[in-house]
């Protein structure tokens, strides 16, 4: 009942995630209204989009979710708030999330990676990847384990960004919280309040003459 007529191809799903269709504005904006429709207090919705941004600031990718949902039972928000909060995270602001995560976690941890901050997240991850394939790769066709690209990896970007993502995150994520808070009480108020109204009319139209 629920499926789509003309079903998505993997390609239009992996280019949807990058640019969604209509753009990020029309994304944005439709995450906005999901959200003031939530059923809960604004007080849980909000704690739930807190926890969402703070996930954001993590390199856990493909944990965000989960992580965010994790995060919201234990301040007691709203879980589908949470799960919106993380596409806080996209294609436009990774760049300066990992910007101020690294720069962050290298001040913090007084170290230095051996490139210039983009050219080191890009030659990183292009390594570990490499190196991660390589390893899967022979444990089912034999031959020698490669780990120089991991451990870069994990010296110059995945600990310097878990550490330093966590101070931005948390800062971003409190930001997230004030805002969003008056937001949906001021929609919820006046959502009850126009409800209230369409009841009245209907409570008259029923009364006899």
């Amino acid at each position: 009942m629920f499926r789509r007529r003309n079903p998505r191809s993997y390609a239009r799903t992996a280019a949807e995630a990058v640019w969604p269709r209509g753009g990020w504005a029309r994304a944005i904006t439709y995450m906005k209204h999901r959200l003031r429709r939530l059923p809960d207090p604004p007080e849980r919705i909000a704690r739930g989009v807190m926890a969402g941004v703070i996930v954001c600031f993590t390199p856990l990718f493909g944990l965000h979710f989960v992580l965010a949902a994790l995060l919201a039972k234990l301040l007691r928000g709203n879980i589908p708030a949470a799960i919106l909060g993380t596409f806080f995270g996209n294609p436009l602001t990774y760049v300066p999330i990992a910007y101020v995560a690294l720069e962050t976690g290298h001040l913090i941890l007084r170290s230095r990676p051996g490139a210039e901050p983009h050219g080191a997240l890009r030659e990183a991850f292009e390594a570990a990847g490499s190196d991660l394939w390589t390893n899967v790769r022979s444990v089912f066709a034999g031959g020698h384990a490669q780990w120089d690209g991991l451990v870069q990896f994990w010296g110059d970007v995945f600990f310097p960004w878990l550490v330093g993502g966590m101070a931005p995150g948390i800062a971003c994520g409190i930001a997230c919280y004030y805002v969003t808070l008056p937001t949906v009480a001021a929609y919820q108020k006046a959502r009850r309040a126009r409800l209230s109204r369409k009841v009245a009319k209907l409570a008259a139209k029923r009364m006899p003459e």
